[in-house]
């Protein structure tokens, strides 16, 4: 009788109704990489199906934020070409998001720079949601730094539907990222979004000089948090910001992340997103290696692909896109 690989017992766990404990994971990460994101995929099929969920997202105030965050364009501390502007109107932020939902998205995110919004930008996007579902079918997402459970409380009642906020990194490596703000003020705006009813959406950044136990802490941190909807992201390197020298990470280490991601957290919708851009493939190969959903359409600052290419891409891999609740 052939022996079963770390891997396959792991997976059996899982599909069973286990958690994988970090050592666990931390020792998974080092299995050979195709029947590590086998058995990945085969998680995702058992607890997700054929579901594919696809978010576009617009960049409704873009620059001079304040933070030091040390990957980003919009940071005012670092010098790049990033466009400013104030936060876009009601209209605006409408127009695109028809236009996206007509294309095919589920979710529509809109994404603010700066640490938070006052109360008034704040009403002006209740506003804009209201129009936004008032005039499509799409569920509006929001991006908006670090707000509070009464300006949470405002954005449900207007009809959000999701509130994203990265963690960005593992606790213990989160001041080598951003300064300005703590790793806590994260936790506490996710849980502050959670007792007003919103779902969340929180995921990281990789290849910033974080380690394996550093993704694997950020993993079992957003499960302790329930999170059900994890972007992952991969470092773009910006010119001007500090970490526009490093090595981007290649496909099979980014296939790896998302494959142990699959096993911390089997039932969540694991997207790619930031950097796939980067990718020859589109992402096809990660997709086959435990993630069932994308952001479409460009990211913030950086490039990304159609909609209309994602929707075949997607449809050609055997996924159903649609709207999922978390």
């Amino acid at each position: 009788m052939q022996r079963m690989s770390c891997a396959e017992i792991l997976a059996s766990k899982v599909m069973a109704g286990g958690m994988i404990t970090k050592d666990e994971a931390m020792k998974l990460y080092g299995e050979p990489l195709e029947e590590l994101c086998a058995e990945a995929d085969e998680i995702r099929k058992h607890f997700c199906g054929d579901k594919f969920d696809v978010c576009t997202i617009i960049n409704g105030k873009s620059g001079r934020c304040s933070e030091d965050c040390k990957f980003c364009a919009q940071s005012a501390r670092h010098s790049t070409n990033a466009d400013t502007y104030p936060l876009l109107s009601p209209g605006e932020l409408t127009e695109k998001a028809r236009r996206d939902f007509t294309l095919g998205a589920a979710h529509y995110g809109i994404v603010t720079s700066g640490r938070n919004l006052s109360d008034n930008e704040v009403g002006k996007v209740c506003e804009a949601v209201r129009k936004i579902k008032d005039e499509t079918g799409i569920s509006v997402c929001v991006s908006l730094g670090l707000l509070t459970e009464e300006q949470y409380r405002k954005l449900k009642a207007a009809g959000v539907a999701r509130v994203h906020n990265n963690l960005e990194t593992s606790e213990r490596f989160f001041p080598n990222v951003c300064t300005t703000h703590k790793f806590s003020d994260k936790v506490k705006a996710i849980k502050a979004a959670k007792r007003a009813g919103l779902p969340i959406c929180s995921g990281g950044i990789m290849g910033i000089g974080e380690s394996v136990e550093d993704r694997v802490d950020m993993a079992i941190t957003l499960r302790e948090l329930g999170v059900k909807n994890v972007p992952v992201n991969m470092l773009n390197p910006i010119p001007g910001t500090p970490l526009a020298l490093r090595q981007v990470l290649g496909e099979n280490e980014l296939r790896r992340i998302i494959a142990v991601y699959r096993f911390i957290l089997p039932d969540a919708f694991i997207r790619l997103a930031g950097g796939r851009g980067l990718l020859a493939d589109m992402g096809r190969a990660c997709f086959e290696s435990g993630a069932n959903a994308s952001i479409s359409g460009n990211m913030l600052t950086t490039q990304g692909f159609s909609v209309e290419s994602d929707m075949k891409l997607f449809d050609g891999l055997g996924f159903r896109t649609g709207h999922y609740d978390d």
